[in-house]
């Protein structure tokens, strides 16, 4: 195997200096003993502590949070990438992202946290009844964890440190998954968003620290300007496509040669890279399925302390979102002007012997920087940045795939399974997500590695809308049942499915090659076909919810906008009913018939949160094995205490957790900052358009 610097020439100062190593070393050890420090401080012996931080994170920690988990490492190089391929319009992600976050804090989590749920499938699963919705939902949602942004994020991260650094990828693949699992499957979601508090930190000093250089290098915004159109290598092709690629962004109307419109947001509508349609609609859908309903954006907010902590950390992740175009996607075009001949290249002989890679070499903008311009120590900074990056997305999308399998699969087949059980099985499906992830990796290394963003948005633009349609209806229009969300999703399923073949069998042609495609796929951008797929599942589960009866309202309640503030008593649904009659009996039994090494509570609510004064670090008086503690140890679980509670205290805990009670002068502070963030918002989307 040839190492990283045999096999490219992209970087001449690869490799580190004592300096940089000692200041990695340091990061990763305050990374470990931060998150030792939030493992011990968390409730793990519950799944209310594990999985959701025992609700109980301050704004700033879930502002962080949310935003570190968004941007990964595949954000640093993809969107430096292309934005060194095609300009700022790849910015409209971070931007819409602004609007989406608040969508999520005032519309979504308000109703999520009054039903009371854990997970996105779950949420669906008490809103219509039945499994087929909770188990479809699960099972897709752990598909896209593994296949793009786990590996995907693993993938980005390598591509750094292989080529960069020279370090043998698998083997720093290993060490960060090792000190990433020691906090993740020990200390749960808590651990999870306090390293991810750290790791923001660090990734905003590094990443704007090298934003300031690169400007410096370049001669400042006017000289970019002037720079970026003649950003040419000298080895580009001038043959241009005789049609438009909608899914290959490193293709222009010119091979290798920068567009016109580079400096605009929004572009003509039959524009190859972002039309302005895709931008302004098909944009918004991808970014509100992601920040409203996926489960890894999600999960956070539902660790706050209430809703005043749920909005002030969706406003400060919202405010975080426009660094990106400034510190990641300038930076990238920097790049471009700085070593034209190695990001700029379009030849594959030339791409080959510059980065490996014979689509394109534009991957390579941001560590390009990294290694030539910044010095010694300061190259370790950014670096570690990257391992932030890389790290802080891997712990949450680990976290959220372990509540998903546990909640909404696991759960499922082991209706009687104990707290124990279900914390336990989280943490195993950690580790097995870990394999799976890096046994992917070699098959994301044999295909076009020079897409991989684009990849990830397209992939996410075939099964998406469908999901935010069904999730608009279910929490604004009380009249959408079971079988028009079922039957919508299945029809945008296998609308996108057939899309995704279209595009994957056919593929893209290469820089310069005639476009033989069907018309259907050269002429409709991906994003375009995001907003037809949306549509169409919007259209078909409201037609089917009104030809098929409507879902009895005491069955709604506390589950839909409208109703989300109701005191009434929701009945669950018959099947669902007949489950939690079941682990309530399971539960009581294990409370009278205790086995030698456990406790367990005595509460049936799987979300009732364990009072402060029941966090002691009392332990069980009765004796385990030694196996058993060493097990316990290593998987980070605590037997939780007996806990005594009344039917009255148990409905009253379960009360302070569905609350979204805001007080009036919070209310009105974080209502002021969310309508001045959407004015700065449209302000910079005029000052780009």
């Amino acid at each position: 195997m040839e190492s990283a610097g045999e096999s490219n020439t992209a970087f001449k100062n690869a490799g580190l200096e004592a300096p940089d190593i000692v200041v990695i070393v340091i990061f990763l050890i305050f990374c470990l003993l931060v998150g030792i420090w939030a493992t011990w401080r968390t409730q793990r012996g519950s799944v209310s502590g594990y999985f959701l931080a025992g609700r109980d994170i301050m704004w700033f920690a879930v502002g962080a949070s949310l935003f570190s988990s968004n941007i990964g490492s595949g954000s640093f190089v993809g969107l430096a990438g292309t934005g060194a391929a095609n300009g700022i319009a790849v910015a409209s992600y971070e931007l819409n992202g602004l609007f989406c976050l608040l969508l999520l804090g005032w519309l979504f989590v308000p109703v999520y946290i009054a039903s009371g749920v854990y997970t996105m499938p779950e949420y669906l699963m008490r809103r219509f009844g039945g499994q087929r919705l909770q188990l479809y939902m699960a099972v897709l949602s752990l598909v896209i964890y593994v296949f793009t942004k786990i590996s995907a994020d693993i993938y980005a991260g390598a591509i750094f440190i292989q080529q960069a650094v020279q370090w043998d990828m698998y083997v720093s693949i290993v060490v960060l998954l090792v000190v990433t699992a020691i906090y993740t499957v020990s200390g749960g979601l808590r651990a999870v968003i306090y390293t991810d508090t750290l790791q923001t930190v660090i990734m905003v000093i590094g990443s704007l620290v090298l934003m300031g250089i690169s400007f410096q290098k370049v001669g400042g915004l006017l000289s970019l300007y002037e720079k970026y159109p003649h950003a040419i290598a000298s080895s580009s092709s001038l043959i241009g496509n005789t049609t438009n690629n909608t899914n290959n962004t490193n293709n222009t109307s010119q091979c290798g040669i920068p567009t016109s419109q580079a400096f605009h947001l929004l572009r003509s509508a039959d524009a190859s890279d972002l039309p302005w349609p895709g931008n302004v609609f098909g944009i918004t859908i991808l970014s509100s399925w992601y920040f409203c309903n996926d489960q890894v954006l999600v999960q956070r907010t539902l660790a706050a302390k209430n809703m005043h902590h749920v909005k002030g950390g969706s406003i400060l992740a919202a405010y975080l979102k426009v660094l990106p175009l400034f510190t990641t996607v300038f930076p990238g075009m920097i790049s471009r002007v700085l070593f034209p001949d190695e990001v700029a290249c379009t030849d594959p002989d030339t791409c080959e012997k510059i980065c490996s890679n014979r689509a394109g070499c534009t991957n390579i903008a941001y560590p390009k920087l990294v290694i030539e311009l910044l010095p010694v120590g300061l190259k370790g900074l950014m670096l570690a940045s990257m391992i932030a990056a890389l790290m802080s997305s891997l712990t949450s999308n680990f976290n959220s795939a372990a509540t998903i399998f546990t909640i909404d699969i696991w759960k499922r087949f082991r209706v009687k399974a104990s707290e124990a059980e279900m914390l336990v099985t989280g943490r195993i499906f950690i580790v097995v997500l870990m394999g799976l992830s890096v046994l992917w990796i070699p098959v994301l290394q044999a295909s076009q590695g020079g897409q991989l963003f684009n990849y990830i948005q397209t992939v996410t633009g075939y099964f998406a809308p469908p999901i935010l349609a069904l999730f608009l209806l279910a929490v604004l229009w009380e009249r959408t049942n079971e079988q028009g969300a079922f039957w919508g999703l299945m029809i945008g399923l296998t609308v996108g499915v057939i899309r995704m073949g279209l595009d994957f069998g056919f593929g893209s042609p290469a820089c310069g090659e005639v476009d033989l495609r069907p018309v259907i796929i050269s002429k409709v951008h991906f994003l375009h076909f995001t907003i037809v797929l949306f549509v169409v599942s919007f259209i078909a589960t409201v037609v089917i919810s009104l030809l098929t009866p409507a879902i009895d309202r005491k069955h709604t309640i506390r589950l839909t906008w409208w109703t989300r503030h109701s005191e009434k008593h929701r009945e669950d649904f018959p099947a669902e009913h007949v489950r939690q009659l079941k682990a309530a009996q399971s539960l009581e039994q294990e409370r009278k018939n205790p086995r030698a090494d456990t406790h367990t509570h005595t509460h049936t609510c799987l979300f009732l949160k364990i009072s402060r004064s029941m966090t002691s670090r009392h332990r069980n008086t009765t004796t385990a094995s030694r196996w058993r503690k060493l097990f316990y140890l290593l998987c980070g679980y605590e037997p939780p205490v007996d806990s005594q509670l009344t039917e009255a205290e148990i409905r009253e805990q379960k009360k302070l957790l569905t609350s979204i009670e805001e007080k009036g002068f919070w209310r009105h502070f974080v209502n002021v900052n969310a309508l001045v963030l959407m004015a700065f918002g449209l302000f910079l989307w005029v000052f780009f358009a």
